[in-house]
């Protein structure tokens, strides 16, 4: 993404398919990173490792997933899932017509 988007960073501690935490913060989408080690500290967590494959994954899907093995304490939860909320503006004019497709 080469322009600055403002939207929402999501961040939901998942346990058996099920969200057991999840807190919300305002972000650019360039900055997530940063935006998450803001958020992480209400969460009581560590920063997770960013690897090339979470770069790769927030840049296409503007979402990725840590798993306890991406964090250096140990963590009580299956894995957590970071996600970009894209202000309401800009999710209408992503939304398509299912005519669109076809």
């Amino acid at each position: 993404m080469s322009e600055s988007i403002k939207g929402r960073l999501w961040v939901r501690l998942m346990k058996r398919h099920r969200v057991e935490r999840d807190a919300l913060i305002e972000c650019e989408h360039e900055n997530a990173e940063e935006a998450l080690r803001e958020l992480l500290p209400s969460l009581d967590l560590s920063q997770p490792m960013w690897l090339p494959r979470h770069r790769q994954d927030w840049e296409e899907y503007s979402l990725t997933r840590f798993r306890p093995e991406h964090f250096v304490e140990s963590v009580d939860f299956d894995y957590m899932e970071v996600s970009f909320i894209f202000p309401e503006d800009e999710k209408k004019a992503r939304k398509r017509h299912v005519l669109e497709d076809v």
